[in-house]
């Protein structure tokens, strides 16, 4: 059941645009794999800029303060057919698993939202979870929740074009934002920050969006919405666009997005013949008749508990790991297998650092490492499965003659990279 409201206030103009006027949603198949049910994605098609730039270019020009990291995209990692295997293993190791939290967060986001729920992922990372959230409720409850994926930016918030487009077609206090995981929480402190200031924006009062985010898996403890804390391997982490509806991560460049624009992206339909977007969710779907008492116990058990701290117990982590290894960032670490594998795909790495006890699940991570040439280093107390850590003081001659081994481009200095 869909119920659609007016909200308290109409939505102002956002970026000069006209609110009555806002852009239409995006939908498959001319816009990504998924299928139009599954998804309407508030973004700007931008399938035909050129706005790859080789890694290592990317990196100098963020840490040189040069460019910002929405402002282009890195050039999509192809997997070799080892790293395949890896993914489909994972795949069929892990989905009962990942069906069981998908359904405990979903349940809790039900009880707490209700049936009016509109589930609003965060592209990209979020778009999968988002859809099999939106497939619970419908195995489960038989309910057809809206399913929309929009954009947030580090450092730059969330899309108000798409949260006006909201605010006209739905009541914002039934919107919940979800994720795929949560590291050290920088999204979760960014997306709660940017709603608070669009909601003010947009005049929307007490009938604001809330910020608060619901995710697969929360090992950072950095929301109550969760179906675990558990740091396990997520595969839609493991790949890019090929397990993201072919869709890439979002683009915000004031030169193609204009006032009254929704945040951009590209199609990558060249890539269809790679895409085990479906594969995914309908693998992981195929558990939910299994799991579903084990889900409705943990739920209710969840319910009967205290509810779970909030403690941000991975951002004082990663502020001990930046301090340790002398990177002075805390945006150099990169925590969990899902920000890991982010950090092995699409940034320069310096080194990962393993838990022991976690090397079974971490077979992707130690392939990818090899294949850049990246130091593994195990450390017994790691509050996480996998630690990535990019390298901290980046220029292009910072690499390896191949272009992949991350190296001191220069001695190191006190006040630089120190090694543990």
């Amino acid at each position: 059941m869909t119920v659609e409201t007016a909200p308290s206030s109409a939505p102002h103009a956002t970026r000069g645009g006209d609110a009555t006027a806002l852009p239409a949603p995006l939908h498959g198949p001319t816009f990504g794999s998924y299928g139009a049910h599954e998804v309407e994605w508030l973004l700007s098609d931008l399938s035909d800029v050129e706005l790859e730039a080789p890694t290592e270019e990317r990196e100098e020009a963020i840490q040189s303060g040069g460019a910002h990291y929405a402002e282009s995209l890195p050039v999509e990692y192809q997997p070799t057919p080892e790293y395949q295997d890896l993914f489909h293993s994972a795949l069929r190791a892990s989905a009962a698993r990942l069906a069981h939290a998908v359904g405990v967060v979903t349940e809790l986001a039900l009880a707490e939202r209700g049936e009016r729920t509109v589930l609003v992922s965060l592209a990209r990372a979020g778009t999968p979870v988002g859809i099999l959230m939106k497939r619970w409720a419908s195995y489960a409850h038989g309910l057809t929740l809206p399913h929309y994926a929009a954009s947030i930016v580090r450092g730059r918030g969330i899309d108000e074009v798409a949260l006006a487009y909201l605010a006209q077609h739905h009541d914002p206090a039934d919107v919940l934002f979800v994720d795929g995981w949560t590291g050290k929480g920088a999204i979760a402190r960014e997306l709660d920050a940017a709603v608070e200031r669009a909601n003010a924006a947009l005049g929307l009062g007490e009938r604001g969006f809330s910020g608060e985010p619901a995710v697969l898996a929360d090992p950072g403890h950095c929301v109550r919405l969760f179906g675990t804390r558990e740091d396990y391997l997520i595969p839609s982490a493991c790949l890019n666009s090929t397990v993201s509806g072919l869709v890439s991560r979002t683009v915000l460049n004031d030169r193609l997005i204009g006032p009254g624009m929704f945040h951009g992206a590209k199609f990558y339909a060249d890539l269809a013949d790679a895409d085990v977007s479906a594969e995914f969710l309908d693998v992981v779907s195929a558990q939910f008749s299994e799991v579903a008492d084990t889900v409705r116990a943990d739920v209710a058990a969840r319910q009967d508990a205290p509810e779970p701290d909030v403690t941000w117990a991975g951002w004082a982590a990663v502020e001990q790991i930046s301090e340790s290894y002398g990177l002075g960032d805390v945006n150099l670490v990169k925590p969990g297998v899902g920000e890991t594998t982010r950090v092995l795909l699409r940034r320069v790495p310096w080194k990962v650092l393993v838990r022991a006890d976690a090397a079974a699940e971490l077979g992707h991570v130690r392939l990818l490492a090899e294949q850049r040439g990246v130091d593994v280093e195990e450390v017994a107390d790691l509050p996480y499965s996998c630690v990535g850590l990019i390298h901290p003081r980046f220029t292009r001659g910072a690499t390896g003659a191949d272009g992949t081994a991350a190296a001191d481009a220069a001695p190191v200095e006190q006040g630089e990279v120190a090694s543990r």
